[in-house]
This record gives C-alpha cells, structure tokens and sequence, in this order.
C-alpha cells in the first residue's frame, strides 16, 4: 500500500471517531481563533517515544480527516472547515518534517506562502513560526515530528553526503535564531524509495510492534539519506548565504586533499550539485574559476614540495597533478616569475 492510500485508511474510521468536544481535536487540527496570538506546540508523547506522525486527509468535502501516532489506542477526528481557513500560527519545540502525498499543500511560513506540490518536502526549524491552510481541492499530508535528541543521533549517524549534514547541523540545531526551513523537491529519481520508506515508517509507527522504535530509527536514518542524497532544496536569501559558504568550505577541503587527481565531475558525484554550481560557487568566494582555483591550489603545493622535498621538478608536477613538464613551467614561470629550479635555489 502506497503512502497516500495508506494515510487515507488510517484517517477514515467511525469506530474510532473523536467526539467533536475531544480535545485531542485541536491536537490533529487547530483553527485560526486570533490573527496575532502564536502558539507553541509541545511534543506531545512520552519521553521513550521520539517519533511521531500526523496525517492529513482533504476530501473534495472540505472535511479534514486527521489522526496521529503512535497512541495506545487508534483514533481520528474530523473537522468540517471553510474554504481558505488556516491553522492557528505556531511553533513547535521538535522538528518537523512533511511530506505532500498528494495534491498540493499550502503553509504560510516566516509570513511567506508557500505551495508544496506532490512528492515535496518540508523540514521546519522548532523556532519557526507557520501555519497551514485548509483548501476545498484534495490533499493528503504526512507531518513527521522528529524529538531534538533522535534528530541530533541521526545527524551523526546517518551516512550521507555532507553538504545536508553540515547545513542541517548548523542550521537547524545550531543556529536556532534564525527560524528557518528547508523546502525539498524531488530530482530525478528516488521519490519512489523515499515514499516506500515513509509508507513503511507510518505502518511501524501506527502499529507499534515489540521492536519497532529500532526498526523507525533506522527508517527515519534511511530517509534522511534519501533526502539529503537525491532531492533538491531551495534556501532564503540569507541560509543560502550560509549554506555557500559550508559548501565552499568543504568543496575547498575536498579539493585541497584531492587537488593531484580531481576533476570537477568529481565535486558533482560527491556534493550532488549541477558543474556549473561549483564555477558560480568558487568565483563567488574567491574570484576564480575551477579551473584558476584548482591550479592554484596545485602551484601552492609545487611550491611547498620545491622547499621541503629533494623530488625532481617532473616527480614534483607529476605529484600536483601535471603530466606535462612544459605546461608546468610555463603556469610556474606565469605565477612566480621564475622556473622551478631558480625557485629552489632561492629558498632560503
């Protein structure tokens, strides 16, 4: 069972219905009841239950159908709602992950609108003031609330490229007064793995099997690495400033360890951007191109190898990364204004 019919299922149910009083209701869905106050979501299981899920059923109706979990005993609510309405501005003390199985989802967030389209995701900081909309056309929504501990264990564990990992580490868990989110889209692939992998977290999570907190860590680690290894994002203005220079941060490191080898084909297989990111990227922090930067980086060991080392000036290129002895000199005598050898011999 996909993640949109399983939500549906898990979401329609008279037996387990919520009288309309129940105030688990405003838990699953919280109407707008003033334009200025903001509420703060606590996390609301006990303390050895560090994931949980809330889904959303939109009906052609306007009927909201929700239910949360895990819970000792399976429930859901209804809420009959006026087109346009919203959920009350809020905050959580967790962070938050969603996922639009289905139609599209609309969230005012850090007073911006935002439509999240089938297959996109949101990951919202637990300072990050939002809230939803509730709309006539269809639509079925997975909130993952993720407690700041589990969260934190998976960021260290997880395997993953490390342009998410820093970002998410420093962003999200770090720098907390910035209030931000991450929106992700799907690329071209691995939309069906990650719903797989939800589908089959949801199941753990509303069937609660002996085991399962094991099994949903590991989904959720899973998950983690999808995202961060096949899906895009798009940043604020101001993250993107501070996710560049994480990225250029480590796209130097790489390339500094790297430099005797590397093409820039390299950068892409590693960090999952398009090559033209890297150019735009390394000019913006340095001036340079790949290309200049790269040579760069290859003259500044040439140099420190002519100074520490009794290595021939060919074992020398050859060692940085040039195979052409003439071409060596010529980018040497271009930077330095004398060739190798002279070089050598006027190191004190």
């Amino acid at each position: 069972m996909n993640i949109a019919d399983l939500c549906r299922q898990i979401t329609e149910g008279e037996d387990r219905l919520l009288p309309p009083e129940h105030k688990l209701n405003t838990r699953l869905v919280h109407p707008e009841y003033s334009t200025s106050a903001q509420e703060v979501k606590t996390y609301p299981l006990l303390e050895d239950e560090r994931i949980f899920a809330l889904c959303w059923y939109i009906d052609p109706a306007r009927t909201l159908h929700a239910t949360m979990c895990p819970t000792p005993e399976h429930f859901c609510c209804r809420y009959h709602f006026v087109e346009g309405e919203k959920t009350q501005l809020h905050t959580h003390d967790y962070i938050e992950l969603t996922y639009v199985a289905e139609g599209e989802f609309r969230q005012k967030i850090l007073g911006k609108d935002i439509v999240f389209s089938k297959g996109d995701l949101c990951l919202i900081d637990k300072n990050c003031l939002h809230q939803d909309y509730l709309q006539q056309n269809p639509a079925i929504v997975l909130f993952l609330g993720i407690a700041n501990d589990i969260f934190s264990e998976i960021m260290d564990e997880t395997v993953t490229t490390k342009k998410i990992i820093s970002f998410l580490q420093s962003a999200l868990l770090s720098q907390k007064n910035l209030q931000q989110y991450l929106h992700f889209r799907p690329g071209n692939e691995g939309s069906a793995e990650l719903e797989e992998n939800l589908a089959f977290l949801l199941r753990e999570l509303y069937d609660g099997k002996i085991g399962s907190r094991y099994i949903r860590k590991g989904l959720l680690l899973r998950i983690f690495r999808i995202i961060s290894t096949k899906y895009e994002f798009s940043l604020s203005k101001e993250l993107r400033k501070t996710m560049n220079w994480i990225v250029f941060e480590e796209v130097s490191s790489f390339m500094h360890t790297h430099y005797n080898k590397i093409t820039i084909q390299d950068l892409t297989n590693t960090f999952h951007f398009q090559e033209d990111y890297f150019n735009r990227l390394i000019k913006s922090k340095t001036g340079m191109t790949y290309s200049a930067y790269l040579q760069q980086i290859r003259l500044d060991a040439a140099e420190h190898l002519l100074s520490s080392t009794d290595l021939t000036v060919e074992e020398i290129a050859a060692a940085v990364g040039y195979h052409n002895k003439g071409y060596f000199y010529k980018i040497f005598l271009d930077r330095y204004h004398m060739t190798p050898s002279r070089y050598r011999k006027n190191v004190p």
